[in-house]
Order: C-alpha cells, then sequence, then structure tokens
C-alpha cells in the first residue's frame, strides 16, 4: 500500500517554511554587495520591476502547479509537470531539472552552512574575538577551510567536525517529515532569525561615529552609501540583469522546492495570499535588515574607499572577515558576533532542509518507500557526493556546482516552468486554478503579465546570456590552468547526476505503466 503523504500542520507554517526556504545568506550579503556595485539606491529600480514582473509571476506559478500536481500524489517536477497534460509523455523529462538544481545546490550549501555553525562557536568562545584586522580574520579563514596550514588550524579536522554536525541536523529535520521536521524547525527558527537581525541592525543604527578621527563615516553616511541612487547605472544591462538574478536567489524561484512545498497543500488551499505573505518576509528581511547591516556597518569602519573593494570582495569575505573584523571592536563582541552567525545558521538550515525534500519526495511518491527509506538512500549518496566540495574547494568546485545548478539550470528550469504553465496547461485553466480557494484575488493585469512579460523577460535573461557569458564559461577561459581538470571533472559528475535522474524517472514511470 502507498504511503499517505505528509500535509503542512497550518498556513503559518508553510508560509514560515517557505520563507526560510527563501530566507538565505544571500539576503544578508549577497544583495547589499549586489546593491551597491550596482548603482546603490538605483539598483532597487530594477529590482523592484524584477519583483513584480519576474518574482512574484513565478511564486504564484510555482505555489499553484505545486498544488495541483499534489492533486495527483506528485510531490516534484517529473510527476507535476506530467499532470498537466498526461498524454504527452516527454514533459516529466524537463522535471528532472526540478530535482537535479536542489541536489546540486544542497551539495555545497550544507557545508558553507556548516562553516556559519563553527563561528557560532568561535564567537561564544571568543577563539576568534580577539581578530579586529582583516589580514588575520582571512588567514582564520583559510586555515579553517583547510586552504592553508597556519597557527590556528594545522588540519581541516574542525571543518570537517561542523560538516558533520551540520549534516546530521539537516538529515535529522528532514527524518521527520514536512509536519514534525521541517514545519517545526521554521516555526522556531524564522522568529528567532528575525530576532538576532533586528539586534543586530539596531545596533549598527547606534552606533553614530565609531572613529572620531573620521567624523564623516557615521552611521548616516553609511546608509547613504547603500541607499543613494547613481542612476546613470540603470543604461547598464548588466545591472538589470544583475537585479534579475538576485530576484531569483531571494525568493528561491526556479529551483523546484516550492513546487515541492506546495505539493503537500490541501487542494481548497490558499496560493494567492500565502505566497505573497511568504515573499514579503522575505523582502523584508533581504532590503531593510539585509540592507542596514553589512554595509553601513563596514562603512563606519573601513571608510568610503576602503568599502568599495569590500563591496567587491564576495559573499566570504563579507560575512567571514569583515562583519567579525566590526563586531569584535564593538563591546559584548562574542554575543554580537554569535548573533551574526546564528541568524546565517538559521537562514542556512531551512534553505537546506528545503533543497533536500525534492528529491525525497520523488523517492516517497514515484517509488512508493517510506520516508525513512528515502531519508537514508538520499543522506547516503548527497553525503558522498559532498566529499569533492570539502577537499576541493580551491579547485573552483563549488563556483561551478553554484553556477550550473544554482544560477544556469535555475533560469533554464522557470522558462520551462513559466511556459507549460500558461501555453500548455492553457492560461484559463492557470488562472482559474490560482483562484481556487484564494483568500486574494490577484489583479486581471497579471494575467497578461504571466502569460507575456514574464516568460518574455526570462527569455531575454536566457539570450543575453547565451549572447555575453556562454563561450568562455565553456572553454573555461577564467580557470586557472592548474584547476581545469577538476572542473571539468565536475562537469562529468553533474552529467552523469542528471543522466541518472533521468533514468530514475523512465523507471518510476515504467514501473506505474504510465
Amino acid at each position: 500500500m502507498k504511503p499517505l503523504r505528509d500535509t503542512w500542520r497550518s498556513r503559518l507554517g508553510i508560509i514560515m517554511a517557505v520563507a526560510g526556504s527563501a530566507l538565505g545568506l544571500g539576503n544578508f550579503l549577497r544583495f547589499p554587495a549586489k546593491a551597491v556595485t550596482n548603482g546603490g539606491g538605483a539598483f532597487m529600480i530594477p529590482y523592484l520591476v524584477s519583483l513584480f514582473l519576474l518574482g512574484i509571476p513565478l511564486m504564484w506559478i510555482e505555489w499553484t502547479l505545486g498544488r495541483y500536481g499534489g492533486g495527483f500524489g506528485h510531490g516534484t517536477a517529473p510527476g507535476i509537470f506530467h499532470s498537466i497534460r498526461k498524454k504527452n509523455r516527454f514533459l516529466k523529462y524537463f522535471g528532472v531539472i526540478g530535482i537535479f538544481g536542489p541536489l546540486v545546490i544542497f551539495i555545497y550549501y550544507s557545508y558553507i552552512e556548516s562553516w556559519t555553525l563553527a563561528y557560532s562557536f568561535f564567537s561564544m568562545t571568543k577563539k576568534i574575538s580577539g581578530l579586529t584586522d582583516t589580514v588575520s580574520l582571512k588567514t582564520f579563514l583559510s586555515g579553517f577551510q583547510g586552504l592553508e596550514t597556519n597557527q590556528y588550524f594545522d588540519t581541516i579536522g574542525y571543518a570537517y567536525f561542523f560538516f558533520l554536525l551540520t549534516f546530521a541536523l539537516n538529515i535529522g529535520v528532514i527524518y521527520y517529515g514536512i509536519r514534525g521536521g521541517i514545519e517545526r524547525l521554521c516555526k522556531i527558527a524564522m522568529p528567532l532569525l528575525f530576532l538576532f537581525a533586528i539586534i543586530l541592525c539596531i545596533r549598527v543604527l547606534t552606533l553614530g561615529t565609531p572613529n572620531p578621527a573620521f567624523p564623516d563615516w557615521n552611521v548616516n553616511n553609511g546608509l547613504g552609501f547603500m541607499w543613494n541612487p547613481d542612476f546613470t547605472a540603470l543604461k547598464s544591462a548588466k545591472v538589470w540583469l544583475e537585479a534579475a538574478g538576485q530576484i531569483f536567489f531571494t525568493l528561491s524561484v526556479g529551483i523546484g522546492v516550492i513546487l515541492t512545498y506546495a505539493s503537500y497543500l490541501s487542494k481548497g488551499d490558499d496560493v494567492t495570499l500565502s505566497g505573497l505573505t511568504a515573499s514579503s518576509l522575505n523582502e523584508m528581511a533581504e532590503v531593510i535588515l539585509g540592507g542596514s547591516i553589512v554595509i553601513p556597518a563596514a562603512f563606519m569602519f573601513f571608510g568610503p574607499v576602503e568599502i568599495q573593494n569590500i563591496a567587491q570582495s564576495g559573499i566570504f569575505n563579507l560575512g567571514f572577515v569583515t562583519i567579525p573584523s566590526v563586531l569584535n571592536r564593538l563591546p559584548l563582541s562574542e554575543i554580537l558576533g554569535f548573533f551574526w552567525f546564528g541568524l546565517l545558521f538559521l537562514a542556512g538550515i531551512t534553505s537546506s532542509v528545503s533543497l533536500a525534500q525534492p528529491a525525497i519526495s520523488f523517492l516517497e511518491d514515484e517509488f512508493d518507500i517510506t520516508r525513512k527509506k528515502a531519508v537514508t538512500i538520499f543522506g547516503i549518496v548527497s553525503f558522498i557526493l559532498c566529499q569533492p566540495v570539502i577537499f576541493f574547494l580551491k579547485n573552483g568546485v563549488v563556483d561551478e556546482l553554484d553556477f550550473w545548478g544554482g544560477t544556469f539550470f535555475l533560469v533554464i528550469f522557470a522558462t520551462i516552468e513559466t511556459i507549460l504553465f500558461v501555453w500548455v496547461f492553457g492560461m484559463e485553466n492557470a488562472w482559474k486554478e490560482i483562484h481556487h480557494g484564494a483568500d486574494l484575488e490577484i489583479p486581471k493585469f497579471y494575467k497578461f503579465i504571466i502569460k507575456f512579460v514574464t516568460p518574455g523577460f526570462l527569455i531575454v535573461i536566457l539570450l543575453m546570456w547565451f549572447v555575453q557569458e556562454w563561450w568562455p564559461i565553456i572553454i573555461m577561459k577564467n580557470v586557472a590552468p592548474a584547476n581545469r581538470i577538476f572542473v571539468l571533472g565536475t562537469r562529468a559528475g553533474l552529467f552523469l547526476l542528471f543522466a541518472t535522474l533521468a533514468i530514475l524517472v523512465k523507471l518510476a514511470w515504467k514501473r506505474k505503466q504510465l
């Protein structure tokens, strides 16, 4: 007998879970860096345009498709796409991306997430509290990651221990299912995350002028550096692409996770207001809290010249070097450090458990196995796949996984699901399905946006990427010669993983004789 599918306990539960999936390191690190390097406050114009024309429509599409497919017992993209038009035997294979993408991201994301747990521990035990200069903190990070042997670390043992602990926590949460694991985690983690973020935000905004020698390095100018608009940046196509990309990352659309989460809704459950609420929580965290912590704090301690380099230094340096350097100069630095890395860890784990769910749902729904067996299979496979990330971090493996799993296929999948929703399922059927059980009626102009503007926007993004980026990436133009064998190995592994998932989809449908 096929096991009964799990369900959400409450509307609050799924809203917190979807918001938790979307809330991640990018909200507090990637967003402020992108805003500063792409026109400051002017970046919000393409950002909001992308939100209303791309992010929100995709969010409603995924919530609706997920709930629709869940009504047929499918919790992942292959089954959901198949349920749109069962006579077409090829649609389900497009859905392979919706399992592949989250699994690839989980492989490296869970390891990076473990760093935040480790640094929470290092903050509370004062292991990093005495380090106030960025050189020492960079050396500490490199030693921890196993990139070098130094006075702080002579082995990767610490990093591996915290990876094992983080991995075990993820597996433990997903083992207890949607209701008993993921929903319970998110109901605790999300309020705690917001509490930590608000405390840090208040602390930053009350710093005033921390360096009397430079009175202009104050909180007002710090916020101004983040938000003062440079409207000339709007002439650049790159800025618009960066804004659209940030919307993908911040709302967790185009991955396949929301499809899976929404599949556990009942047929009459609302998707319009619930989806909008989850998205609003994420936007509040990103724009208001994320935009008021990292860059303003760094400006007040490093000034307007150095902050330019800091903003472009990457999220690892921002999160693990710049902010600790700032917090370690303040009273109660160990507690503030714990809050900072604690909120990053909570943002990380609520995202990583969501990334694990599509693969587990696929095994449960399409092969009719118990959750215990599905989690065991996922745990063993994903643990093995994580090892190259840990031991070949310096060789470009993470960057390669992030590009294919977290960038390229994300846009591809979003384009596919949008076209299937409005042109295969049909816009009239789609509009009716969106509003089934809805607590909020979507303005009718969104019907036009979802049907024409959103897919058009996605196709333009893809075409521009092919024109500007495709060939240098394929030939590994910017990859160091010594790392090319590792990048090729990663690509071969990704191809094998994708092919394996496609074969599993074929076997699942052959088994069911569909």
